[in-house]
């Protein structure tokens, strides 16, 4: 469900932090130029030449928002090419796909020492060496090798904190047939499952009402999220702080895209702000899929999510 932000978080052997101005060293890293308006496309010329072993971080535009805080993640759009001896291909874009929640921390020392201070408004470009970004293991899912050089263009949107939740009012704690939710301040909801068997069709369920827009197609989603597996009762997912995750992060996704059917489903027309319980049947999870044998996901699981909608960009 994540691309380059699931990237973030990768294994890295780093060093210290040495990050440099463009244009004063001469070596090739200073030499990447970036053109174009903030929050579209960018142009990105990489020179024909090897990379070098600096880590070199600008700001082409510097935003007035305000600074990304420690602990917060950033809502951003963002270009990620990779430059290996005198080519360069580009890996991905999310401004046609809808951005991407960038944590303001994470095993990535390049990409955290370029968030750090960063106003929302700003356009970053970070040339990454492979000791500031993956290291000598690469990175296998984005085809990254641990000689490979990365350049990152992230204009940075808006910012969320690692325990945001729903703002509206409670109207619902689920039970019955369904399952029950209760939940603590700035902790992922806690899902009790009933005895009986889960619904055939997708259930939606609101919990907390919002008072902010209604979800549409296109529209990028802002969430947090905990997932359950009905049949155990285990959590396989969850966006919240933990202890097995004290960092967390919240998710973003483009509604109607590349996420699970019953997300798209379920998420259309509520209302930003609210809390909702999905249950998801396998015909609108991972069962087309055959599961996900990686999170324990058998492709007859019915699925439980409650999510919070936490913020949103309109299409």
């Amino acid at each position: 469900m994540r691309r380059i932000a699931l990237a973030l978080v990768a294994p890295l052997a780093a060093a210290a932090v040495l990050a440099g101005c463009g244009g004063s060293s001469g070596n090739a890293n200073d030499a990447v130029k970036v053109t174009g308006s903030f929050n579209t496309t960018p142009t990105v010329t990489i020179p024909t030449e090897q990379a070098s072993s600096n880590l070199v971080i600008s700001k082409p535009v510097q935003g007035s928002g305000a600074v990304l805080k420690a602990g917060n993640a950033a809502l951003a759009n963002l270009v990620l090419y990779k430059w290996t001896g005198t080519t360069h291909t580009l890996l991905d874009s999310t401004y046609s796909s809808g951005p991407q929640i960038i944590p303001s921390q994470s095993d990535l020392s390049g990409i955290t020492t370029a968030l750090k201070g960063a106003r929302m408004g700003s356009r970053l470009v970070v040339v990454l060496p492979p000791k500031y970004g993956y290291g000598a293991s690469g990175n296998s899912n984005l085809g990254v090798t641990g000689k490979d050089t990365l350049v990152w263009v992230i204009d940075l949107l808006q910012q969320y904190s690692a325990n945001q939740a729903a703002s509206g009012s409670q109207v619902s704690s689920g039970g019955g047939t369904l399952p029950s939710v209760t939940a603590k301040t700035g902790e992922a909801p806690a899902v009790t499952i009933p005895k009986n068997s889960p619904p055939s069709n997708l259930s939606v369920t609101t919990l907390i009402k919002g008072s902010g827009p209604k979800l549409a197609t296109g529209d990028t989603v802002v969430t947090q999220y905990v997932g359950y597996i009905w049949r155990t009762g285990d959590v396989f997912g969850s966006t919240w702080p933990s202890s097995s995750q004290p960092q967390g992060a919240p998710f973003s996704f483009q509604l109607g895209g590349d996420v699970l059917t019953g997300f798209n489903d379920g998420l259309t027309g509520v209302t930003v702000g609210s809390r909702v319980m999905l249950v998801i049947p396998p015909s609108d999870g991972y069962g087309p899929a055959g599961g996900n044998s990686s999170a324990g996901i058998e492709k007859t699981d019915t699925l439980v999510f409650v999510i919070d909608v936490i913020g949103y960009l309109p299409h």
